[in-house]
């Protein structure tokens, strides 16, 4: 666990350490050979033609390793995964980002990563659906698309001669997010997977699950409902009161709709303090078992529901673990 400054009483500090225990020992049985730390000899069976990736180098006739990690072979490529490492993007990665500059024909973005992230203008959708060169209108109205401190899920579409990434959104699934929370977590929590956009439809919620850390969770938003705002700027005859008015239930979200927001990222934040894997399903988990123990969003984060999280994970592990043996 990580930073964790919890008031446990003295029976949920012996159930925390004896189930804390019990995930170490688990852990250990079942990646005892894998698992490396600097200098330590990684068994190759003689064989010829290896290569030696990230985190190996050979020293007196054997591979070793320079980092603390896991193992990883693929065909006769060896190489170490380090459990706990800075964002490393890659081509295809689903992010989310904070615009933080607007420039000539680009925006500048957040992603958590050691340099700014660009998306070109070029790179994505226009609101009016119309594929075209973009012109010097379309760079002067840059700001109605997206401005400082707006939420934007986009891909990684390649580098930049400086290191830099290069984003591209063209796609319905990308562009702005609003009326949700952006939450922040260590990058080696969420893992690479075919399908990072999840719809919670008994939620109405949609969840996002960054490669660089950052997730959001929001209410869902059908695909053309942001255009609502463009419709109706070409109807000058609807009066300035109906169009507040219709301003105000576009970005209404119902009270029930906000509490399943917040009791998922308080899902996520626990998670994260446990230092838990994020997939949807222990997110998902997690809130079907705060619901059903009638557990109050607020106390999500308490000292009682945190050792109930460890043990529940325990109880999973050790069905994990028989089904395999």
């Amino acid at each position: 666990m990580r930073d964790l400054q919890l008031p446990l009483n003295q029976t949920q500090r012996v159930r925390l350490q004896a189930a804390l225990q019990q995930l170490q020992d688990l852990a250990s049985q079942a990646s005892a050979s894998s698992l490396v730390t600097v200098a330590d000899t990684i068994p190759v069976n003689n064989e010829d033609g290896i290569l030696k990736g990230h985190g190996t180098s050979e020293l007196d006739g054997q591979v070793v390793a320079t980092l603390c990690g896991v193992v990883e072979r693929v065909n006769k490529l060896v190489y170490v995964r380090s459990l706990r490492a800075r964002y490393k993007p890659e081509v295809g990665d689903i992010i989310v980002g904070r615009v933080i500059e607007i420039a000539p024909k680009r925006w500048r973005l957040e992603i958590n990563f050691s340099q700014d992230a660009v998306l070109m203008l070029s790179s994505m959708n226009l609101p009016d659906g119309i594929q075209r060169r973009r012109t010097a209108v379309d760079e002067l109205n840059m700001r109605s698309i997206f401005e400082e401190n707006d939420v934007v899920c986009a891909e990684v579409r390649g580098f930049q001669h400086d290191g830099s990434l290069h984003l591209q959104a063209r796609s319905q699934k990308y562009g702005k997010l609003e009326r949700g929370q952006l939450l922040t977590v260590p990058a080696y929590l969420v893992k690479r997977r075919k399908q990072h956009f999840h719809r919670l439809e008994q939620y109405c919620v949609d969840l996002i699950l960054g490669c660089n850390g950052f997730i959001w969770v929001g209410e869902h938003l059908e695909t053309g409902e942001n255009d609502m705002l463009e419709d109706r700027e070409k109807r000058p005859e609807i009066s300035k009161t109906n169009m507040i008015h219709e301003e105000q239930e576009r970005t209404f979200t119902p009270l029930e709709v906000r509490r399943h927001i917040c009791r998922i990222a308080n899902a996520v934040r626990l998670l994260s303090a446990l230092g838990f894997i994020l997939t949807v399903e222990s997110i998902i988990d997690t809130v079907e078992a705060s619901a059903s123990s009638n557990i109050e969003i607020k106390d999500m984060l308490g000292p009682e529901f945190y050792v109930q999280t460890v043990e529940r994970e325990v109880q999973r592990r050790i069905l994990l673990s028989r089904k395999k043996g």
